[in-house]
């Protein structure tokens, strides 16, 4: 016959740290479940009767017992290393996925989503989202700044942000905006790369190198999109004939 142990010596604090994980819905169930086994324990049960009352095996029970001894509350929250399922997936190809995410573009695109990268690597795309998580990278995040070198910067947006806000009256503001829909990569200002942890960072403005697009309305009636060289010294280009 085994013996009965000696009840485990736990602390009120630790008590109510158990019953709090027992009670609480976002624990997780492995730790609900070794936080009931060590009440049990401390009550002086023997380790048959609780491995009854919990549905599990004695030395489960004695496993838990001697990791609460050791270690506390914090001792359940915690596997053995190698415990779990191991990843099929080898480290050179994670290295190797995580360097082309952060050195490497797409043929014909900007950055890398789950499918390209998958295709690419030969793996699922969940593999390639699950190896993105645990790096912290987001391709497909980007961070706009601008550092205007202009003195009188802060005076005029206070006059164009001032015209939403607080127009004159009977004021009459014509507003030109560029939105070719041809996706712009020579920004502005130099921005900083995709790195773990952090997205990639680029200016809102960018370069057209002289190509203009221009959006008009004439009595009420859209007109075609145009698409023009350089304006002209003598001011705007024309305007493109009706649709």
């Amino acid at each position: 016959m085994w013996s009965v142990p000696e009840p485990l010596a736990v602390s009120a604090a630790q008590r109510r740290t158990l019953e709090t994980w027992i009670s609480a819905r976002n624990t997780p169930q492995k730790v609900v479940f070794r936080s009931r086994i060590v009440p049990l324990a401390a009550g002086g049960h023997p380790n048959r009767k609780i491995a009854r009352e919990l549905k599990t095996s004695r030395p489960t029970v004695i496993l838990w017992r001697q990791r609460f001894q050791s270690g506390g509350p914090a001792a359940l929250t915690e596997d053995e290393p190698g415990r779990g399922r191991r990843s099929r997936i080898p480290a050179g190809k994670v290295k190797q996925i995580v360097e082309a995410t952060l050195h490497s573009h797409p043929v014909a695109a900007t950055h890398w989503s789950v499918r390209t990268m998958a295709a690419a690597q030969g793996v699922s795309p969940a593999t390639v989202q699950r190896i993105w998580d645990a790096h912290g990278l987001q391709p497909h995040r980007s961070e706009t700044f601008k550092l205007s070198p202009d003195k009188r910067f802060v005076e005029k947006l206070t006059d164009v942000v001032g015209l939403y806000l607080n127009p004159p009256d009977k004021a009459l503001v014509l507003c030109f905006d560029e939105k070719s829909q041809i996706q712009a990569l020579d920004r502005t200002q130099p921005g900083l790369p995709l790195k773990k942890g952090r997205c990639g960072t680029m200016t809102h403005d960018y370069k057209r190198h002289g190509t203009t697009t221009l959006f008009a309305e004439r009595a009420g009636r859209n007109c075609d999109r145009g698409v023009h060289g350089p304006s002209p010294a003598s001011g705007i280009p024309e305007v493109p004939a009706e649709a």
